[in-house]
């Protein structure tokens, strides 16, 4: 039942929390803050121990809250379409957490990457928003399209299939690079400073939506094994029959 996988999400989302806000009060926070003061010229003097604190404290918190409302949100995208996704029931999770990364940070990444602290920004908020919402709807089509095109290769070939499958995403990805305008300026700030900070901020998102993927496959053979057997999506039930 649905009941399952969103009790099993939210679990995987929490072990996933964990680590983020751990990552972002240790790493992610002081990160930040060598950022934006080395693009004044100095390096971070501190800003009292009560703040650092409160700051860790609401990082920790809200990087928990995210990653939970993700795992409830990816356990019933799970529940909805894992009948179409290829592979075993522990490959497709991994195949709908890569999908999810592309919908929600991959794809819209490419034209709107994250602004590091300091950023110019060349667009109003409201403008930088509803392109955001669009190159979701772009991310959420190219993966929906590499799933379908990994598909059909694979029926000849699993490798033709991955390479089939790839092309969605390489031509989406090349045609954002060369056609999106720049959206953020960095006039103080050392360019390969930036790059680390975008780049660490990429795999950041990228390894929530796969520890949430793992932490869920790791509690559904935790359920199996105690022999409570597999609910079957009601989607699933409907191609079986």
């Amino acid at each position: 039942m649905i009941a399952d996988y969103l009790r099993r999400g939210v679990a995987a989302g929490g072990v996933a929390g964990i680590a983020y806000g751990l990552y972002m009060a240790l790493v992610g926070n002081p990160l930040s803050a060598y950022v934006e003061h080395a693009a004044h010229g100095h390096t971070h003097g501190g800003g009292g121990l009560v703040s650092e604190t409160t700051t860790a404290l609401v990082s920790a918190g809200s990087g928990l809250l995210w990653a939970v409302l993700l795992g409830g949100v990816f356990a019933v995208a799970l529940y909805l379409l894992e009948p179409a996704l290829p592979g075993s029931a522990g490959v497709r999770s991994y195949v709908l957490a890569g999908a999810g990364f592309l919908t929600v940070s991959g794809v819209p990444w490419l034209a709107l990457p994250p602004a590091a602290p300091g950023a110019v920004h060349q667009y109003p908020i409201g403008v930088r928003m509803q392109a955001y919402v669009g190159l979701m709807l772009l991310g959420a089509i190219t993966a929906a399209a590499a799933v379908l095109a990994y598909q059909r290769g694979a029926r000849r070939h699993v490798g033709l299939g991955v390479v089939v499958g790839a092309v969605p995403i390489v031509a989406v990805a090349a045609a954002l690079t060369v056609a999106a305008p720049t959206v953020t300026t960095y006039p103080d700030h050392p360019a390969d400073l930036v790059a680390a900070y975008q780049g660490l901020a990429v795999l950041t998102q990228a390894g929530i939506w796969f520890l949430v993927a793992g932490a869920f496959n790791a509690l559904r053979r935790r359920r199996s094994e105690r022999g409570q057997g597999e609910s079957t999506p009601a989607s699933d039930d409907a191609l079986v029959g």
